[in-house]
Parts: structure tokens; C-alpha cells; sequence
């Protein structure tokens, strides 16, 4: 298993109310199949035998219903401490998972929620980027004048400003820029070494919507995809439209989790 590099997507999980219904919808939308998780309330998702993802039973009812996404860091205390010297919140302490390694929980400035992965024995994923596993992810934001500098500083990511067309914009101050990709401390910031990116939830949705991050999987087909959604018990929230990086939707599962769909610009016929 490859290690992932410090600030990289590196894990993604769901907490669900019915755990079983959840293996159903998702092992028939994505082809999944599961691992008990040693008699925890927890179930690995593997796509051709390999880890992408985890299926949890919610422990308290009132937790959201919600895909939630992890960074690699190498020191998960030296990252608690620079989130909350930054503004940010943290929601959970580093706490030991077995011998797998080392989670905690924080939030943003804006209010979003994510997590932190340092590795043990797991890395992270074991497949992304290809159809059925995680491909990318975003937060969405009230408060991107104060989110953009507390992932930079937190992470090191340094960001691209796109346009609707996905172009770079960030050599004209006049345009109108409402989506952010990140790219790792130490690479040159652009698409081409993004691993995640902020997006501003503006005024056309309702005020009580709060930030989040967007998780996004790989697929083969968009339009299928959304269709065997429904079938599955399912909602689409976006229908399949296109992006410059190919044609996404966005989901909710039978259970209402939020989610994303993406069919790679390769793939299109």
C-alpha cells in the first residue's frame, strides 16, 4: 500500500443509521463488498479486493447522516495544534484506532468537518481514481476569506483559482473566481497536482445550510450511475451535467448521505 504524502485525501467513511442497508445501496451502486471490522459497528469496502472506504453505524442518532474525509499527516498533534491556532475547532482528540493508526475530528473556520489520519498499519486507500473508489473532494463554504488561508497554513496547500471553464484566473484580479483547487506543499500548483478544492455556498441556497466537504467517487458511466441510484432507493440532488473534468452528479443515498459521482473526461464516449 502506497503511503500517502502529509495533507492528502487519504480515507473517506459514512456514518449511517442502518449499517445493512447501507452495504445493500452501495454494493449495488458501486459493485462494493464488505469486511466486518473485527466485531466493531463498522464495515470495510472493498471495490475488485481493494480498500476504498468505510461503512460505520451511527453511535448516537443525533450524529449527521454524512461522508466524512481525511487528511494524511505524519504528526497528528503538531496538527491539532496548528488548526487551532488557525481558527479551526477540534471536535475529537488524536485517539488510537487499534493498531491501524491515529484519528482525530476537527472543523474550519467555516464550520466544516473533516478528519485527521496519521498511519500505522493502514495507509489509507488502497484503489482511487478509477471507477468505484474516490476520486476527489471539496468544501463548500460561507467563509472563504478565512477557510482559504487556514487550509494553506494547516496543510501547505497552495491554491488555483478557476473560472467556470476550469481555466487558471489567477493572473487577472478581475475575474470572477468562486472555486479554489488546493495542490500539496512542494508541487506546482495547478490541476494537474490538485487533490482537493473549496467551493462558495452562496446566497441561492437556503441560510441554514451549513459548510461541508463533498466527497466524489469515480464512475464509468454518470447517467447510469444516477439512474441505479433512484432504483436503489436513492435521490438525485444535480442531475448528470458536465464539468471540464468530465460529467458529475450529485446523490444523496437511501439513507440521505450526500455525495458525489463523477465520470472522467477519459471515459466520456
Amino acid at each position: 500500500m502506497a503511503a500517502f504524502a502529509h495533507s492528502a485525501p487519504c480515507w473517506v467513511d459514512v456514518q449511517l443509521s442502518d449499517l445493512e442497508a447501507g452495504k445493500r445501496f452501495y454494493g449495488g451502486l458501486f459493485g462494493w463488498t464488505f469486511r466486518a471490522g473485527d466485531g466493531m459497528p463498522f464495515a470495510d469496502a472493498l471495490s475488485g479486493g481493494r480498500l476504498v472506504a468505510a461503512l460505520a453505524a451511527k453511535k448516537d442518532g443525533r450524529m449527521p447522516t454524512a461522508w466524512g474525509v481525511y487528511f494524511a499527516t505524519e504528526d497528528i498533534r503538531a496538527t491539532v495544534a496548528a488548526i487551532r491556532e488557525h481558527g479551526g475547532q477540534i471536535i475529537t482528540d488524536p485517539v488510537r484506532a487499534g493498531r491501524a493508526g491515529i484519528v482525530a475530528q476537527a472543523a474550519d473556520p467555516g464550520g466544516a468537518v473533516f478528519g485527521l489520519w496519521q498511519p500505522e498499519e493502514r495507509e489509507g486507500f488502497e484503489k482511487q481514481n478509477e471507477p468505484g473508489s474516490f476520486c476527489w473532494t471539496e468544501v463548500h463554504t460561507r467563509r472563504p476569506e478565512s477557510v482559504d488561508p487556514f487550509y494553506e497554513k494547516v496543510f501547505g496547500f497552495r491554491g488555483t483559482d478557476l473560472d467556470e471553464a476550469g481555466n487558471d484566473v489567477s493572473g487577472d484580479a478581475e475575474a470572477l473566481v468562486d472555486f479554489r483547487m488546493w495542490s500539496p506543499e512542494g508541487t506546482e500548483p495547478g490541476p494537474d497536482t490538485a487533490v482537493g478544492g473549496r467551493s462558495v455556498i452562496t446566497d441561492a441556497f437556503p441560510a441554514e445550510l451549513p459548510s461541508y466537504f463533498l466527497t466524489y467517487f469515480a464512475v464509468a458511466d454518470c447517467e447510469a450511475a444516477a439512474e441505479l441510484a433512484v432504483q436503489l432507493g436513492g435521490r438525485v440532488s444535480a442531475p448528470p451535467f458536465d464539468i471540464p473534468y468530465g460529467r458529475m452528479a450529485v446523490l444523496h443515498d437511501d439513507q440521505g448521505a450526500l455525495f458525489a459521482v463523477l465520470q472522467p473526461r477519459e471515459l466520456l464516449p
